[in-house]
């Protein structure tokens, strides 16, 4: 037994890791003065909040320090199989990056993966511990709306809705897919908008289904309106326009927002003012007590398949750092038997230098 630091998903506390079967595991339990202590903190996998699955090679993520993302735009029969996938990879008991270093990911052929149906095939399945996947499903957007007309969105990946009855189907048909949020696509600068009164519409479906409502806003007034609308969280923080003060306390109190800094990092006159726009926001919404989410719209470009360093500086950049930078992360429970470890120099070290705990750790210092 060790004594370890760990992160709760609020902050640092003391706990006790053990070397069980092969497996370590954490708990909360007090641990004795003189009892060893590990050498760093342990962190629980990371959260990237806003992914496009279907446009990376997934199987990058195995060897990440991500723990769990969230799809916010793909068919929603696709995704729901790469969400089976790796539930069902963790329900058979496939030993994780902290038992298996030297595990390779199952090579994809980017199709659904096929899921053994028995007990013998799951206990034999040999895989690294995978990443969970949640998804929003589909975009909603109105007839001609963002994405629809962009090549890069695949088949399948957003209803256009016209009417209240079809949004009502369209919520269902995502709900019973799986999913745990609801993509509504709100882009004025790319074609039409819903009217307030049908996204009202999709916001009433999916609270009626115990889903929030992540809004894609882009275009001027967007991202305000659609927070008084009723979404939960936007899918990128606001980089239109420069909001007022009133705006961002307004929206610090009612609404999330999905970081998707780097992205605007492109490197000319234009991309320089709106990355300049979007962290002012950040760091105003942030200092105002609003919750900022670390999302990279992964698959927007080359992105990393994993922890974005670059996404990581423009959160400091933003003001969001140490504790708040990892609450903006979400970092699984480590306390979770289902959870893989990550240990990191100290409680103030960036987390792109979180690496799998193993046993190799504890023994060193045995």
């Amino acid at each position: 037994m060790h004594a370890a630091t760990f992160f709760d998903g609020e902050g640092w506390r003391d706990g006790i890791l053990e070397l069980v079967d092969g497996r370590m595991l954490l708990s909360d339990a007090t641990p004795a003065h003189d009892l060893p202590r590990l050498d760093g903190v342990i962190v629980g996998g990371f959260t990237d909040h806003h992914v496009h699955l279907q446009l990376v090679d997934r199987t990058l993520l195995h060897g990440s320090a991500l723990g769990r993302v969230i799809d916010l735009g793909a068919n929603p029969t696709v995704i729901a199989a790469y969400a089976d996938a790796a539930r069902f990879v963790s329900v058979a008991g496939a030993p994780s990056l902290n038992e298996r270093q030297d595990a390779a990911p199952r090579p994809h052929n980017q199709q659904h993966d096929t899921v053994p149906r028995s007990l013998s095939e799951r206990s034999q399945t040999k895989r690294p511990h995978p990443v969970a996947v949640e998804f929003a499903g589909a975009f909603l957007t109105p007839v001609g709306g963002y994405p629809s007309d962009r090549d890069w969105a695949p088949e399948g990946s957003f209803r256009e809705i016209a009417a209240s009855a079809a949004a009502d189907s369209a919520v269902a048909e995502m709900a019973d897919a799986g999913a745990s949020c609801i993509k509504v696509a709100s882009n004025a600068d790319a074609g039409p908008v819903f009217t307030d009164d049908l996204f009202r519409a999709i916001v009433d479906a999916a609270s009626a289904r115990g889903l929030p409502v992540v809004a894609h806003a882009q275009g001027s007034g967007e991202a305000q309106r659609v927070a008084r609308l009723g979404a939960a969280r936007l899918a990128h923080a606001p980089f239109t326009e420069r909001l007022e003060d009133a705006e961002i306390a307004t929206q610090a109190a009612s609404v999330a927002w999905i970081s998707t800094l780097s992205i605007h990092d492109g490197g000319t006159p234009d991309e320089r003012d709106t990355l300049a726009t979007v962290v002012d926001n950040v760091r105003r919404f942030h200092a105002a007590g609003g919750t900022v989410l670390y999302g990279t719209d992964m698959g927007n470009g080359p992105t990393p398949v994993g922890l974005n360093p670059n996404e990581l500086a423009a959160l400091r950049d933003a003001g969001i750092t140490g504790t708040a930078l990892l609450r903006a992360l979400a970092p699984q429970d480590p306390r979770d038997t289902e959870s893989t470890l990550f240990r990191l120099p100290g409680t103030d070290a960036d987390p792109a230098l979180a690496r799998p705990l193993t046993s190799a750790d504890l023994k060193a210092m045995t």
